[in-house]
């Protein structure tokens, strides 16, 4: 049922990483718990192979960072602007692509 609902949402089932937990009691989310004897761990695709685990915290630690394209023109959407007396008007926002240089 759960990796219906990630397909039909978009995702690829095989690069999610299923952990059964128990937040009350603490199983699998930072060690194995003798709970659960019947899950045997997560295997899920990353790029270059694959990586295996079995608690939250190993399914956390496996989460490829997104690649920042600071090579592209400058994005900065912007959030809000602030006129703080004696400093002036003062954008705020965050880069999306591009770098700022001081």
């Amino acid at each position: 049922e759960t990796s219906t609902f990630i397909k039909k949402v978009g995702y690829n089932p095989k690069a999610v990483a299923f952990v059964p937990i128990s937040g009350w009691h603490g199983d699998n989310m930072l060690e194995e718990s003798p709970n659960m004897p019947w899950y045997k761990g997560w295997t899920k695709e990353v790029k270059g192979g694959s990586a295996k685990g079995k608690t939250l915290l190993d399914a956390i630690d496996a989460i490829e960072p997104p690649t920042r394209p600071s090579d592209k023109p400058l994005r900065l959407p912007l959030q809000d602007v602030y006129k703080i007396g004696g400093i002036g008007t003062v954008p705020v926002g965050r880069v999306e692509t591009g770098t700022i240089k001081a």
